[in-house]
């Protein structure tokens, strides 16, 4: 499932293709949502933004489009008004006079209201976005070390959309890689110095995959994630199972925590 960095890219995209024109067409596949392509004809783009995992469309005259990508789901921008051949099934089509923005294989796709769509189940019950800008460590902090997380493993906690929207499984690795802290400890156990590196890291590695539009091979070193230019993402233990750590050369292990795999140096991670 693609990760906050990639959600945000996506939103850029498409943003860029047809934020602030006019649809001139409208097409959903679910029957339930028919009623809103003759409603929404003629009216303007006006954002495209992510939320967690999911994204927002919002139109001119009060209504949202939420959709989720989930596993499968993919958006496309093409020409206006085409439609490649595709084996994927069409969920979305949304044309203006500059581009068309088309959405595959996603389930769910919802008509909110504007003003109520931070009232939707899954975005209500969000943390905060990790590539919020606004987003700073004393949040962050504060949110580890709070009751409510308190005494959930690292593992399970980082895929947790209510602690910080947008880690997944890569993210996870990683920013506990940068960490140094192992994934079966439990955040109200960290040290002062730990909850730091933790925290910094949280808010750094995301931030660097969004920037760097791309991942590459890991050629260097953990303290590279703490730079901010756009070289090239780089994956230090994820997918990298039985290859030599970067830091240490201990063989890289992958494990199954939290349902989910997982990369790690037992060396680097305590």
């Amino acid at each position: 499932m693609p990760e906050g960095p990639e959600i945000h890219r996506a939103a850029d995209t498409l943003a860029r293709a047809v934020v602030g024109q006019s649809l001139q067409r409208i097409w959903f596949a679910k029957p339930e949502l028919k009623q809103y392509e003759e409603l929404l004809e003629g009216c303007r783009v006006q954002s495209i933004a992510p939320r967690g995992k999911a994204l927002l469309t919002e139109f001119e005259g009060g209504l949202t489009l939420y959709t989720h990508n989930q596993l499968y789901g993919i958006w496309k921008v093409v020409r206006p008004g085409a439609r490649p051949d595709s084996k994927r099934s069409l969920r979305v089509a949304i044309d203006t006079a500059k581009a068309s923005i088309l959405l595959y294989s996603a389930s769910d796709v919802e008509i909110w209201p504007s003003t109520e769509i931070d009232q939707h189940p899954l975005i209500r019950r969000l943390g905060p976005d990790v590539l919020d800008p606004d987003l700073d460590l004393t949040t962050v902090a504060t949110r580890l070390q709070s009751k409510r997380f308190a005494g959930r493993t690292l593992a399970a906690l980082l895929l947790d959309q209510h602690f910080l929207a947008g880690i997944g499984n890569y993210l996870r690795s990683e920013i506990l890689f940068q960490a140094g802290i192992a994934a079966e400890r439990r955040a109200g156990d960290l040290s002062e110095d730990e909850a730091a590196r933790l925290v910094q890291a949280c808010i750094a590695i995301p931030k660097r995959s969004y920037l760097s539009r791309g991942i590459s091979p890991a050629v260097g070193m953990r303290a590279d994630y703490l730079n901010d230019s756009e070289s090239s993402f780089q994956f230090h233990v994820f997918d990298r199972a039985g290859e030599p750590c970067l830091e240490c050369g201990q063989i890289i292990e992958r494990v199954e925590l939290a349902g989910r795999r997982l990369y790690r140096c037992t060396r680097c991670q305590r």
